[in-house]
């Protein structure tokens, strides 16, 4: 598991074998993170950004696999480690791509230079892969990049836990006449993500707007295939009230 050493360190300095998670999240800050691992040599073990890099179960240290925890950040430098279930699966799409036609009359030369996330979705979305896929041709992309979140509060069970101005990436949003899609993307074949890199957008921007938000998963295989998860949130307030409402995978003609 990534950084045991390291995380079993921070955990040994703050008697967090002592801690009922059952009970209460624990609150920690980057600077005693920082101080826990401050004499270790690899950058990977002491570089807190990265510590707290856990965005797959398959990311998280020994000792949160063990006690069943995620990370959350709050605040900017500041995180809660929280029992529960922190991710979602991504559900193989096991039915045969569908054949999608791009309603581009040319070929996109350059979209075929590198191999980004980005780059595969921006072609999606010009070749109008992801108007067709929510139904809505009046989508125009106007959000990317690095954003700070108002205050919020949700729950993760029976906890209750606040965020504010905590930083967030959303790949691409779309905005139209009657709604705003965001979309996480990934070009790692992840089989599972944390939930808060679909939940924190969500709740961000539908503080922005009126309009409802919806939320999108999507991936560029290796098979050259396109694929979207379509989830939603069942409840505003409840980090795990998510669910998969559709799915498709494409190749683009």
């Amino acid at each position: 598991m990534a950084n045991s050493k390291s995380w079993q360190k921070i955990f040994d300095d703050n008697n967090l074998d002592k801690h009922d998670f059952n009970k209460l999240p624990f609150q920690i800050s980057a600077a005693q993170i920082k101080k826990s691992v401050q004499k270790f040599k690899v950058t990977s073990e002491k570089e807190v950004r990265i510590l707290c890099k856990q965005d797959t179960r398959e990311q998280r240290p020994q000792v949160f696999v063990d006690r069943d925890l995620f990370l959350l950040p709050v605040k900017n430098g500041h995180f809660v480690i929280v029992k529960g279930e922190g991710f979602i699966d991504i559900p193989e799409i096991k039915a045969k791509p569908e054949n999608y036609s791009s309603k581009l009359d040319f070929k996109l030369e350059t979209s075929e230079i590198g191999n980004s996330e980005m780059q595969h979705l921006d072609f999606a979305y010009a070749s109008s892969l992801v108007r067709t896929f929510m139904s809505d041709p009046s989508l125009v992309l106007t959000i990317r990049g690095r954003k700070y979140t108002p205050l919020f509060d949700f729950f993760v069970g029976k906890h209750k836990l606040e965020v504010e101005s905590v930083q967030t990436e959303v790949d691409a949003g779309y905005e139209g006449k009657d709604k705003v899609v965001l979309i996480e993307a990934k070009n790692t074949g992840d089989r599972n993500i944390i939930i808060r890199q679909l939940y924190y957008p969500y709740r961000q921007w539908q503080e922005h707007t009126k309009k409802k938000v919806y939320t999108l998963f999507f991936e560029k295989g290796t098979d050259g295939t396109y694929s979207i998860w379509q989830f939603e949130f069942t409840d505003l307030t409840n980090y795990n009230s998510i669910k998969l409402v559709k799915s498709g995978k494409f190749i683009i003609n």
